[in-house]
This record gives C-alpha cells, structure tokens and sequence, in this order.
C-alpha cells in the first residue's frame, strides 16, 4: 500500500473545501494546508497598509517581505501572519470580498506557488485551494473538484459567519460568492478549472462527514 499520498481539492467559494479537508487531513493523520488562508492573509495586510490591490507589482513585492505560516493547534490550524495570529481576522467580509483581486495576480501566485509545493514536498498532504489540481500539485494522486449550488454556498457561509459573530445576508452572500466564482473562473493567471484528471464532487445534499466519507473512499482506492 502507498503511504504519503498527495490530494488536492479545488472547488469555488462555500463549497466546503476547508471542513471537508481538515477531516480526510485528520483522519489519515496527514498535513491540512489552506491555501485559500495564505492569499486571505496577503489580502489582510494589502489593505492594513493600503495597498493598490489592482497593482501586480506592488502586491507581489508585499509577499516578497511577509512570512504567512500555518500552524495546527487544538482549535484547528492558526493563520500566522508575520507572527501574529490572524486567523479571525482573516475571515472578514472587508477581506471575503478583496482576497480575488489579490488572487488574481500571476507574478505574485508564482512565488506562493513555490511556498506551497514546497509544503507538500514529501506528500502526506491536503490541499484545498482554485487551483491546486492544475497549477500547485499537477501531480498529485487524487484529485478532487468539489462543488455545490450557489444558495447552498451561501446558506452555509451565512451560518458559518453566524458562528463567528460576523453579520451578513443570505441575498447579499449569494451575490459575493456568484461574483467570486466570475472572478476566480475569468482571471488570467491560474482560473478555477477543473483538471481533467479530477474527480468531480458535488455536496449540495451531502453532510460534512458524508463528503469526507467520499473522499476517503477515493483515498482508500488510490493508496491500495
């Protein structure tokens, strides 16, 4: 049986990559990388210091001089960002709504790229992210696109945020996430795509634990 595998999920915004993965990550006693964290770190401290978010250059030079680590503990994995722990802070609507056009420059993706293959070096990973399967781990041995509806994306964003203290609207949610997903699957550098290797996974109708079941089904699969 082959130990150490690499799996990667890709998937719009509330589809529920981070919970499902954190799961299949702590199941098989492997490393939970949130990619999706790192940028919404970046995007914390472009706006903190101002930063022309549209500006390729300016934000990619603002990655060159900023240390984002991932760090699990007994709450889940901490967000650190140039040592301080933002892992609240980066869940803000203020930075929900700025993180794509972040996102979206290729220089600055190229060196978070790096970063992150180099977390997932020596496999034992999951990794979530737009475009993990494509671009970060090419080669990873499962690949999965998880997806679900829009209103079904939403409700769970509006529940999530009820459970940090952040207010929102479900219509207003549904809004951000239908206009996240233009922008993901339009932008130039690295679009939300699915790999053609991957497997497709839709949990509009699945619980958290079911999708995870499915996933780990594939893993079982993969690894024999």
């Amino acid at each position: 049986m082959k130990k150490n595998i690499q799996i990667a999920i890709d998937g719009p915004a509330g589809a529920g990559k981070s919970t499902i993965a954190k799961i299949v990550a702590e199941k098989l006693s492997y490393t939970y990388i949130d990619t999706g964290a790192m940028y919404r770190a970046l995007t914390l401290k472009a706006l903190k210091e101002h930063i022309d978010l549209e500006n390729a250059e300016s934000v990619t030079n603002l990655l060159k001089e900023t240390i984002i680590a991932l760090k699990p503990s007994e709450r889940g994995q901490l967000v650190f960002l140039d040592g301080q722990d933002v892992s609240k802070e980066i869940r803000s609507n203020e930075v929900t709504g700025n993180v794509s056009r972040v996102a979206c420059h290729a220089s600055m993706r190229k060196i978070m790229v790096e970063h992150q293959r180099e977390m997932a070096e020596h496999g034992g990973v999951v990794m979530d992210g737009r475009d993990i399967g494509t671009a970060v781990l090419p080669n990873a041995e499962l690949k999965i696109y998880m997806s679900a509806t829009v209103a079904e994306r939403a409700r769970r964003r509006f529940e999530d945020n009820k459970q940090r203290g952040i207010e929102s609207s479900i219509e207003k949610l549904k809004e951000e996430i239908a206009l996240r997903d233009k922008l993901d699957s339009e932008r130039e550098a690295s679009p939300l795509v699915q790999a053609p290797d991957a497997i497709y996974l839709d949990t509009t109708d699945l619980s958290i634990q079911q999708a995870a079941d499915e996933i780990l089904k594939l893993v079982s699969e993969r690894m024999a």
